[in-house]
């Protein structure tokens, strides 16, 4: 997701280190935040699923909480908006 860091007006934030279930990344774009957790896209399905911590963590959280798996994904997800 080094990618992201390159495109202008977009705030990257590496949160991974966190733990305990809370997202890998949040983006900062026109004036609103996208808390995102980052899976591996190249892996099997049954390999991207969340961890126990982050399905409890995304279904206790109030707020906006995406999976990505891609570049892409993480790109579609922010010009929805």
């Amino acid at each position: 997701m080094d990618k992201l860091r390159l495109i202008p007006h977009l705030s990257v934030f590496s949160t991974h280190t966190i733990g305990k279930g809370f997202p890998d990344i949040i983006i900062g774009y026109k004036g609103k935040n996208y808390m995102i957790e980052i899976k591996d896209g190249s892996k099997w399905k049954s390999q991207q699923k969340l961890t126990a911590d982050e399905l409890v963590f995304h279904m206790k959280w109030k707020g906006q909480i995406c999976t990505c798996n891609s570049f892409e994904q993480v790109m579609e997800l922010i010009n929805e908006s």
